[in-house]
């Protein structure tokens, strides 16, 4: 009998087996990505269709596809401008006026940097931030960074909470409805079962802050004096303690650990892959500036609102501003305050996503914003009962708010160095990034930027612990050291280079560097490190335990007070 043009040949059935094999279960789904196609791009201002993925368009096709990817990387920048950040910043403004903006303008790097790295790590291994630190670093690893990001998301979203209150008795309304209402949209704006329609919401909120741009005209900004403090480094009134712990939490509120899990897993949902790692990378640089944007604003804000009278260099706190702005005008207040509130309800929900992605990572849940409420309940539940839990704390009354507020920046303080250094170690392993690794110069500045930040992290933790302590000495003693350790590392590492030569990333033409992937972790080889890795981690180990140990010491203290 002849076989029909195009059927198969059939195999012959071998009587000797028993049974047929059963039928290959279907493969799993992605417990990010989802069903749908990992190439179908849906953003808040355009789309990428699966069949336009691989092509290389001319300037409007990119200019739309840059609009289709943006997102991630400005939402996350901008979600750190929340309510912490408006306080900090106002306060850099009532108490120093303009004299601090140079340290914005250094911060443009340190996010840059910091933030590129985890958009390399989510374009390529389609693995959380989490998950990637367990799974290469071991349990104590994973599970000591998730459980500190854990608490300190938990704290951070009771203080954007906060901020909504304080902002809502302000504007006249009674914080018993404003808060229930914003955890309310919250939750129904994240549990909508889309990505795109997230997304808009959030450049909504993202809209309405820009209320800060008449709101800086109207305070009249010195813009010789500004452009002057932009690179010209100083502190008004010299630099004390007072002065040096300001800048550490400036640094502190602009550059958060949370950050790094949220980018990382919001660039696996919107299903970016490495083909577009450079508009990713856009997105971020732009947001970058737009933060330190946004940052500049406050400062010059809060400086005109006290300026000549006698509340200038005696910060309370953001209604504070408010009220010296209303007395102003009363228009300047009630822009404020509504900035204040926007700002809270976009940290608010970073922040929880952020949280909620790690759970998912950890538990090997299906958390994607893409996926309806039926389909991703344990994420969807995590997030709302944050979001519930964090809220009703704030309408306590009683409830013990400056010592969360005082937490939240210990906390910050302890789990940063972890963070930065895991995602400078998982940059340079070339079982998880190929030949998307670290170039030898990036590592270099990534290097002094995370130890630079391990110094303010230890001159915070120390100060929050003791807070008696000189801390500019404490600043020159730490810079010193840290001058001396950066020296002693570059040295080692050119001595011993020629013994064991670092890993190098495989050579491949383009084509075949934005098809890699990482295989599945489960393939990958274990991660060995060297004696000074070893070293290091046993010693940074050792400074995690004792400090999360006093900082639980001096909790309870303040607790029982």
């Amino acid at each position: 009998m002849t076989r029909p043009a195009g059927q198969p040949t059939q195999k012959p059935v071998s009587l000797t087996k028993k049974a047929a094999a059963p039928p290959a279960r279907p493969a799993r789904p992605h417990p990010v990505r989802g069903k749908a196609q990992p190439h179908e791009i849906e953003g808040a201002f355009g789309r990428v269709p699966r069949e336009h993925a691989e092509e290389r368009p001319g300037l409007k096709a990119r200019l739309l596809t840059l609009l289709a990817i943006v997102g991630p990387g400005i939402i996350v920048m901008v979600g750190d401008n929340d309510a912490g950040g408006i306080a900090t910043y106002a306060q850099a403004g009532q108490n120093y006026g303009y004299s601090l903006l140079w340290v914005l303008l250094l911060l443009i790097p340190v996010l840059f940097v910091n933030q590129e790295m985890v958009v390399r790590l989510g374009a390529v291994t389609g693995v959380g931030h989490a998950r990637l630190i367990t799974e290469r670093f071991g349990r104590f690893w994973g599970w000591f960074s998730v459980g500190d990001l854990f608490l300190l998301n938990f704290l951070t979203l009771v203080t954007e909470f906060i901020g909504i209150s304080l902002a809502a008795e302000y504007l006249g309304a009674s914080r018993y409805v404003v808060v229930p209402v914003s955890a309310t949209v919250l939750i129904a704006v994240a549990t909508s079962g889309s990505f795109r329609r997230w997304e808009r919401a959030m450049f909504a909120l993202i809209g309405a802050s820009l209320l800060l741009i008449p709101l800086t005209f109207m305070a009249q900004p010195q813009w010789a004096q500004a452009a002057h403090h932009f690179v010209v480094p100083g502190v008004q009134g010299g630099l004390t303690s007072e002065a040096v712990l300001l800048i550490i939490a400036v640094v502190g509120t602009t550059v958060a650990p949370w950050q790094l899990f949220f980018q990382q897993s919001n660039v696996i949902d919107k299903r970016i892959t490495p083909r577009f790692i450079g508009y990713e990378r856009a997105d971020t640089l732009i947001g970058s500036f737009v933060i330190v944007a946004g940052a500049a604003a406050l400062v010059m804000i809060a400086d005109f609102a006290t300026r000549g009278t006698t509340a200038h260099g005696h910060f309370t706190d953001a209604a504070g501003v408010a009220d010296a702005l209303g007395r102003h005008n009363h228009l300047l207040g009630v822009l404020f305050a509504i900035v204040l509130l926007d700002a809270s309800i976009i940290g608010a929900a970073a922040i929880t996503l952020a949280t909620s992605y790690a759970f998912g990572d950890v538990f090997r849940l299906r958390h994607s914003l893409h996926r309806r409420f039926g389909e991703a309940k344990q994420f969807y539940a995590s997030y709302s009962l944050l979001v519930l839990l964090a809220a009703a704390i704030v309408l306590i009354p009683g409830a013990p708010l400056g010592l969360i507020t005082l937490s939240v920046q210990a906390l910050a303080g302890l789990l940063l160095p972890a963070a930065s250094v895991f995602l400078l170690l998982l940059c340079n392993d070339p079982e998880v990034l190929g030949p998307w690794v670290n170039p030898r110069w990036l590592n270099v500045l990534a290097t002094v930027i995370i130890a630079a930040l391990l110094m303010l992290s230890g001159t915070l933790m120390t100060t929050t612990l003791f807070p008696t302590i000189d801390v500019a000495r404490l600043v020159r003693w730490l810079a010193a050291a840290l001058v001396l350790g950066l020296t002693a590392a570059a040295i080692t590492l050119r001595a011993t280079r020629h013994r064991a030569p670092a890993a190098q990333a495989p050579v491949m033409s383009r084509a075949e560097k934005l098809a890699w992937r990482m295989p599945p972790l489960a393939l990958l080889k274990p991660v060995r490190w060297s004696t000074g890795t070893r070293l290091g981690m046993t010693a940074l180990r050792g400074y995690l335990i004792l400090s999360a140990l006093l900082l639980l010491i001096k909790a309870i203290r303040l607790g029982s007070a």
